[in-house]
């Protein structure tokens, strides 16, 4: 037998072949780097949940630092939020309950001594949900415990929770800006008709607005005079509120407000010294002048790398104990919050189907003796909010008591999901009322004959083809779907008579979409009490006579192992401690889960079909 040597390879093969094989053995080794390293920051995150997280040393500050937007409920995904985290960025939401429950824990921890409240970061968050974080402050307060707000620069939400503070300072470069409400709206009449769109409005109440910029190009006069009403009432509240905290005549701040351009020329550009004399803040401090002023009130050096002793909000929420009474009976809580729309929704909006189950589930749940039901809606979709105010209706029927308790926005079919609870509390400063409903069609004969396409054809009947959008409205189908909405406007109203126990022309007088504060609802019936979600917890427990000791719970839709990991990955210890290494994922990673973008009004819009509407589109600004 003879054997045969493979023939030599040329230099040229040679070279390629050696470089392929380095090129292998290099990704390689990248690969399981960065395999092994990125199982070393699991293995460390895994240890830091498993051990509990963070440790609250005696004499710790609480420093409160909400970034982003103030809400009821994360609507970014648990799996968002902790690579979110892991990349360093900042956070975009904070929850009222987690800022609410830490302060009120704080007021009760003897390791706490102080609250430090950084407010510059906070970007949106509406008043009524303000007033509750401030009264938890003032509850802290209570407790004999002092709260030190400082900012660079503060806006009027910003102010409106720092005003709450023992002491005010702003950085001697910052200052106050407080310039009063507004709700300016853009108006696309003019490029619809460019475009040749015909948008066709079918609504019941004077003041129903929320589709105008679609058919005129300005205001109303009728939305003009209602929004000057409960704006009006809204700005008069915070004036009233700010100036009592500060202990300044509102008159004196209305003024100074009114006439700031007069006031800054005078102090020759200065914000902070402006602030500083006409009473809005108590001093102005760098931030190592007011890491100074801490330490000298004896507040212990912090470790390595920090100032002074402390703990953030994540940090602290991390680290107080879980209810362990969670399968006693007790308050149920289940969070209305967003558009409401039709089909089943994530947190962060209200799904027809999604927000129904969620109260069934509470209602079929032994555990439930009362709900509350937290409303922070400016409405949406008429049969998805009736979907949801059936199941408020059956859990009532079911003996269980339900109360609501309104947010920032709780109105027209925020409203109508409302209606029908044993009672609902607002607080002075929510924004409700809006009763009634609108239908919008549009259809595109004119944009198809600007492209030089024509529609034609024949239909077996009169109302064949009628909601074909290539098609002009026939006048004909108009008056059907305006009938349709007249009918919605009476059951509307008429089940907010029965709900409240009055004639159907006594809430038309109220009604025909007129927007209203907490206050201006209290005084025409629409509400029954002023006050915050506690107050409505307590008046459920009372209801359901469960005493003085009882646990609360919220109903959200079932998190999955995996997502509890994430969430107390999120806030473990050893994400800041990777963070203080400089271990981050790259930014851009963060942004690979797609978050749902904010939802418009025709957002979820059926062409061919009439979209009916009970929404209102009033939050100043």
């Amino acid at each position: 037998m003879t054997s045969s040597l493979p023939p030599p390879l040329s230099p040229r093969r040679g070279f390629l072949r050696g470089l392929g094989h380095g090129l292998n053995i290099t990704r390689l080794v990248i690969i399981n780097l960065v395999f092994f390293g990125f199982l070393l920051i699991l293995l460390l995150v895994v240890v830091s949940v498993l051990t509990g997280g963070h440790v609250v040393q005696p004499d710790s500050v609480l420093v409160l630092k909400p970034q982003g937007q103030l809400v009821e409920q994360y609507s970014a995904p648990p799996l968002q939020r902790a690579l979110s985290s892991l990349s360093g960025e900042d956070a975009k939401q904070v929850q009222l309950r987690d800022l609410v429950g830490a302060i009120d824990a704080a007021a009760k921890d003897k390791r706490i001594t102080r609250i430090l409240l950084l407010p510059g970061d906070l970007q949106g968050g509406g008043f009524a949900a303000l007033r509750e974080v401030g009264a938890a402050l003032d509850r802290f307060r209570a407790s004999g415990k002092p709260v030190i707000a400082w900012a660079v620069n503060l806006d009027q939400g910003q102010y409106y929770l720092a005003a709450h503070a023992d002491r005010l300072l702003v950085d001697p470069q910052g200052g106050v800006m407080l310039t009063g409400l507004a709700n300016y709206r853009l108006f696309y009449k003019d490029l619809l008709d460019k475009l040749g769109v015909d948008v066709h409005l079918f609504r019941v109440g004077e003041f129903k607005s929320a589709a105008e910029p679609y058919i005129l190009d300005h205001a109303s006069v009728e939305a003009k005079q209602a929004d000057s009403y409960w704006m009006g009432g809204l700005w008069d509240g915070y004036l009233d509120e700010v100036a009592g905290l500060r202990k300044i005549e509102p008159a004196t701040l209305r003024d100074d407000i009114d006439n700031l351009p007069q006031h800054i020329a005078g102090a020759r550009g200065d914000l902070a010294q402006l602030a500083l004399s006409e009473h809005l803040v108590d001093g102005t401090a760098t931030r190592a002048e007011l890491i100074a002023m801490l330490r000298e009130q004896g507040v212990p050096a912090g470790p390595k790398n920090e100032a002074f002793r402390s703990i953030d909000l994540p940090q602290y929420v991390a680290s107080l104990p879980r209810d362990g009474s969670v399968f006693a009976p007790g308050v149920a809580i289940v969070v209305a919050e967003g558009e409401i729309v039709g089909g089943k929704r994530p947190p962060g909006s209200i799904g027809g189907e999604s927000t129904a189950a969620l109260i069934r589930a509470v209602r079929e749940d032994r555990r439930t003796k009362a709900l509350v039901l937290r409303v922070d809606s400016p409405g949406g979709e008429v049969y998805a909010a009736e979907q949801i105010r059936r199941e408020v209706e059956l859990t009532r029927a079911a003996g269980i008591p339900v109360v609501v308790s309104m947010g920032d926005v709780a109105a027209s079919g925020g409203y109508w999901i409302s209606m029908n609870a044993n009672r609902i509390f607002a607080e002075p400063n929510t924004i409700t009322g809006s009763i009634g409903i609108f239908g919008v069609y549009y259809s595109v004969p004119g944009t198809l004959a600007k492209l030089g396409i024509q529609s034609d054809g024949i239909a077996t009947g009169p109302m064949a083809g009628a909601f074909d959008i290539t098609r002009a409205l026939d006048p004909k189908v108009g008056a059907v779907i305006q009938a349709i909405i007249d009918k919605g406007y009476r059951d509307f109203v008429g089940n907010v008579a029965k709900a409240r126990g009055k004639n159907y022309q006594a809430i038309d007088a109220i009604a025909q979409g007129r927007v209203w504060t907490g206050r201006q609802a209290l005084e025409r019936g629409l509400v029954d009490q002023l006050g915050g979600l506690r107050d409505a917890v307590v008046d459920a427990a009372s209801l359901a006579k469960l005493g003085k000791d009882y646990p609360v719970r919220y109903e959200e839709a079932p998190v999955s192992g995996f997502e509890r990991f994430l969430i107390d990955m999120n806030r473990a210890a050893s994400v800041q401690l990777l963070q203080s290494w400089g271990v981050h994922l790259p930014r851009w990673f963060a942004q690979l889960p797609a978050l749902t973008p904010e939802l418009q009004l025709l957002r979820n819009a059926k062409a061919g079909t009439p979209n009916i509407y009970a929404d209102c589109l009033c939050a100043p600004r």
